[in-house]
């Protein structure tokens, strides 16, 4: 099984009240994406597994940002974060945050997986990257990819004249994913304009899992805090 690597006893950037804020909406996002799918009795395979991605990129959300959760159900968005209004679309997403520019308000925009939204998807990063708006995209993608999404989409931006930073960070790891998302955010806020982060997953760790292995390894018990 994957693990973290040991964690620092000593000075942290991240406190372990965060830490334990980051697991426990892992938690509870997916208990309930686990009952939505119940509900449905449709397979969630852009839901479960990237509890980690959806946690780590939107928990610091404040009110007035917008989030369009993609394949996410509401109620475990909200699990997340009950502070940034949920959109339903990308353009949604995409007015808001060209309204918002300058006033430090962001957009936060999940992939989906179906087919039909990669049109959408790709124009909206399109624009952002041409209109510099304040807008944090956070590709969601698994092992068995056999291309690299973000990285073709940042080549074709950049061959119509735009920039876009790409970062991948592990999307079973909500600390990475956390303290890249911070940075991004704060980039944005800031008026440097949007960023992508692929968040890859690491076949077969899961991702609350591994953040039990990583609060164990600080001294912390996950346990007390399981929803």
């Amino acid at each position: 099984m994957r693990e973290f690597a040991a964690a620092n006893k000593g000075f942290a950037l991240i406190s372990n009240r965060k830490l334990l804020a980051l697991y426990t909406a892992m938690v509870e996002c997916r208990r309930l994406a686990e009952q939505a799918q119940r509900k449905t009795r449709r397979a969630a395979d852009s839901i479960l597994g990237h509890e980690a991605a959806a946690v780590g990129a939107a928990i610091d959300l404040v009110a007035h940002d917008v989030v369009a959760p993609a394949l996410w159900p509401d109620g475990a968005f909200k699990a997340i974060n009950p502070a940034p209004a949920i959109v339903s679309t990308f353009p949604q997403a995409l007015r808001h945050a060209a309204a918002a520019n300058g006033t430090q308000q962001i957009a936060l925009l999940f992939s989906s997986q179906k087919p039909a939204a990669q049109p959408a998807w790709l124009s909206a990063v399109t624009r952002a990257a041409h209109e510099n708006l304040p807008i944090l995209f956070v590709f969601l993608s698994r092992p068995q990819m056999k291309v690299e999404p973000a990285v073709g989409q940042a080549a074709l931006i950049e061959r119509k004249g735009h920039a876009l930073p790409v970062i991948h960070v592990d999307g079973s790891d909500v600390v990475a994913v956390y303290r890249v998302a911070t940075e991004a955010i704060t980039h944005a806020r800031k008026g440097n304009g949007p960023t992508l982060i692929d968040c890859r997953l690491s076949e077969p760790a899961d991702p609350i899992q591994s953040m039990q292995n990583y609060l164990i390894g600080k001294g912390l018990d996950p346990s007390a805090f399981d929803a």
